[in-house]
């Protein structure tokens, strides 16, 4: 018990000034951030849950020392989910034959990405309680982007060659009397300088608002694909240190369950509900596309075990992902779902046993 707290403690020390050091608002203290949930999932596999959890406390308790609101964040963002993820990947039970069974990657993959999702939801609860607010502030920074985004490149006018006097230097006032202002002059020449409404200002702000609703699945996304990063990233280090209590998986094998697509059913159901019950619904749905394209690259890689030209085919497949971005990942996305449903890959006797 002393050593799990010990080595609890001191994980949650530093995955607390990981993520603190945001702060500085430097690149190389949003790299740090970045790392803040490895120490905290390196300890839950490594030596247990139980330490997982303390760090995932103190590391609060030392943050909230600074700023309640930043003890807050941790714990809700990255701790806790860091915590239960490691919790999850630990679970196993034995079997008749005296081998054991761990908890199946597909599973934890779902619950990674359902984390994600009430992890994005935890902070906006906490950082804004009144959604209007939570809104308002949303749009009005994806407003602040597509304004960014549209505004046209103007050039300075060209400076006239030195030496060359200009026309309104050169001209005398007995040249150039000045024209008396009638208030006809008068009011044409206001409605000139007067601004004229942006032709492009209702689209842009058609297009802030539809950006602002889909915002946190995208976040979302992105999360998800950060945590499984960190679960794999962790067990690959406490497998090297030998002190992994589960073998290491195969990760190409990975399928999630069935029940998942109902779950994503039952996410685009939720959008619909006003509030933050609906930014929920937003949240699942991104993640779980994200775990669905996770789940495709993992079927790609499966399904081309033993085949001619298959170091060729995952070079392809990366770099089509790398030039393609979003089009391949789409692609993927709906290979993972097909996955899913219809499960062709033959199931694997011996997997997650021990």
């Amino acid at each position: 018990m002393k050593q799990f707290l010990g080595i609890g403690i001191g994980a949650g020390l530093v995955s607390a000034l990981l993520f603190g050091v945001l702060l500085k608002g430097t690149l190389l203290s949003i790299v740090l951030y970045l790392l803040a949930p490895l120490p905290i999932l390196i300890v839950g596999l490594g030596w247990s849950h139980k330490a997982a959890l303390v760090a995932a406390i103190t590391g609060a308790v030392a943050l909230a020392f600074l700023q309640p609101f930043l003890g807050l964040g941790f714990l809700a963002y990255l701790a806790l989910p860091a915590w239960w993820l490691a919790y999850l990947a630990l679970l196993g039970r034995p079997n008749a034959d005296g081998t054991m069974e761990w908890y199946p990657t597909g599973r934890l993959l779902a619950w990674t990405a359902c984390t994600a999702g009430l992890a994005f939801v935890a902070i906006a609860v906490i950082a804004s309680p009144n959604f209007e607010t939570f809104q308002t502030q949303l749009r009005g920074m994806t407003r602040t982007l597509v304004t960014m985004q549209g505004k046209p490149r103007t050039t300075p006018p060209a400076a006239a060659p030195a030496g060359t006097p200009s026309t309104a230097e050169n001209s005398s006032p007995a040249e150039n009397p000045p024209a008396a202002e009638t208030p006809a002059t008068q009011a044409d020449s206001d409605a000139k300088i007067a601004p004229s409404a942006e032709p492009g200002t209702d689209q842009q702000n058609a297009v802030a608002d539809a950006l602002a609703t889909i915002a946190p699945g995208l976040a979302t996304q992105g999360l998800a694909v950060l945590l499984t990063f960190y679960l794999w990233a962790a067990g690959r280090i406490v497998r090297i240190s030998g002190r992994l209590p589960r073998p290491w998986p195969d990760i190409p094998s990975t399928a999630m369950p069935r029940s998942v697509l109902g779950i994503l059913g039952a996410a685009f159901v939720l959008a619909l509900v006003p509030g933050y019950p609906g930014v929920l619904g937003i949240c699942l749905i991104g993640a779980l596309t994200a775990a669905f394209a996770m789940q495709g690259l993992a079927a790609f890689h499966d399904r081309s075990r033993g085949r001619p030209g298959r170091m060729a085919l995952l070079f392809g497949l990366y770099l089509i992902l790398f030039f393609t971005q979003g089009v391949a990942l789409f692609a993927l996305t709906l290979f993972g779902l097909a996955d899913t449903a219809f499960n062709r890959r033959r199931p694997k006797e011996d997997a997650g046993r021990t």
